[in-house]
């Protein structure tokens, strides 16, 4: 109907005659627009038998029958105000329109004159209509923003620990299923309903059953857990899960620090290939995940002519930088090392470079990025930038910058056009 109505506009701007030609037609629409708009504006109630759903006057049944009339007669009231307020506004717009085009038609006001005026129309019609829905109430300032999530002393806590990048398990709650959490800290769990399958069969096969080893081993030495057999919950130290939030008996929660995270990064001794992924997740149960990584061969082309060997003790990887879609290490191996990261593998988007040079990564755990690196001092970035995006930002430009100069020439040639 937009489009039709500019159309019709452009039509009329290009031969003012045809209003006079067809007056008729003129005062039909008129009559048609204007009049219905005229007759629900004084008689609202002439077309409409009842201002009260069918199912408003079901869920009124509820209500003390002396209370019931008293309602409906409000919600009536109300709404009929609104509807011949709407209808009035829909009969001064349609009159002031067909002003405009009369007085363009007589040659008493410019073409431009005549196209503003109906724009400012069209402008102040949808504004006083969408400001019923999107108004000053649905914004506040930035600073005015309320803290959506309170805190509690285990976060805190938590949160004053200067290492970075760690994760946390939240066993006070569902922890696959938990939202609040998130909120303040990487997360070993949390809820996506389109999470990465790799992640839901880690879930799955390890996870689900060492966080029950972990809470116990907690409780048994009271978070003490120095002495413990890491080999129960060695999946969630390879996923650097730092801490734990326990439920505590008075409904609050603790925290409990796990020593035997991996951190963000390590070197390995070597690698095993394994035939399928069923192998490759079976595996995580049976190696030392401090000492080898496992991965599906398809990758084994990735280490071709690189030799790994047993990690060299003095060899170093640090986490220097950390955003959604920017990662950055510092490396200092004293040999060629094959580094393992405790980030999820996800090959779409991820551009790799050694010293600004491409790398390419792969998978290995199951989940995570692995990364053979050549000996010497070296920094390591992972960077999300898909080719795809790029592509689709520049067609989206293109196509916008062609529309605003094919819009351009008609403007420009409507008003010659009119001139002549």
């Amino acid at each position: 109907i937009p489009l039709l109505a500019a159309l019709a506009l452009k039509e009329i701007i290009l031969k003012p005659e045809v209003l006079k030609e067809k007056k008729n037609a003129l005062y039909i629409s008129l009559g048609l627009t204007g009049g219905i708009a005229l007759l629900f504006a004084v008689a609202p109630k002439l077309f409409f038998s009842s201002f009260v759903s069918t199912s408003e006057m079901q869920a009124l049944q509820s209500l003390p029958p002396e209370h019931i009339t008293a309602v409906m007669d409000n919600l009536t009231a109300i709404r009929v105000s609104i509807f011949t307020a709407d209808a009035w506004r829909s009969v001064f717009v349609v009159l002031i329109g067909t002003v405009l085009l009369a007085l363009f038609a007589g040659k008493k006001i410019k073409a431009e004159w005549a196209v503003a005026g109906i724009l400012v129309l069209c402008l102040v019609d949808m504004w006083s209509v969408n400001k019923r829905y999107l108004n000053d109430s649905d914004f506040v300032p930035k600073s005015n923003q309320q803290q959506l999530f309170i805190q509690s002393p285990t976060d805190q806590f938590i949160l004053q620990d200067s290492t970075p990048y760690y994760r946390v398990l939240n066993t006070a709650t569902s922890t696959f299923n938990d939202g609040v959490t998130p909120y303040y800290h990487k997360t070993i769990g949390g809820y996506h309903a389109a999470k990465l399958r790799r992640y839901q069969d880690l879930i799955d096969v390890h996870l689900s059953k060492e966080i029950p080893e972990l809470q116990r081993s907690i409780i048994q030495t009271q978070g003490a857990l120095d002495s413990v057999d890491t080999e129960r919950f060695k999946v969630l130290n390879m996923l650097n899960t730092k801490w734990v939030i326990m439920p505590a008996q008075n409904g609050g929660t603790l925290p409990v620090e796990n020593p035997y995270h991996q951190g963000n990064a390590w070197f390995v001794d070597g690698i095993e290939f394994v035939n399928n992924a069923d192998e490759e997740i079976d595996a995580l149960g049976r190696i030392d995940l401090h000492r080898q990584a496992v991965a599906d061969k398809q990758f084994e082309p990735v280490l071709a002519g690189f030799n790994v060997s047993p990690r060299d003790s003095l060899s170093t990887i640090r986490l220097t930088g950390y955003d959604s879609d920017f990662v950055t290490y510092r490396v200092d191996a004293k040999k060629n090392e094959l580094a393992v990261f405790s980030e999820i593998y996800y090959p779409k988007g991820w551009q790799i470079t050694i010293d600004g040079q491409p790398a390419q990564m792969l998978r290995a755990n199951y989940t995570l990025r692995a990364l053979p690196i050549p000996a010497g001092a070296h920094e390591v970035t992972f960077r999300f930038d898909p080719p795809s995006i790029r592509t689709t930002d520049t067609i989206a430009y293109a196509a916008l910058l062609v529309m605003l100069l094919a819009a351009g020439l008609l403007i420009y040639r409507s008003v010659k056009k009119s001139r002549k």
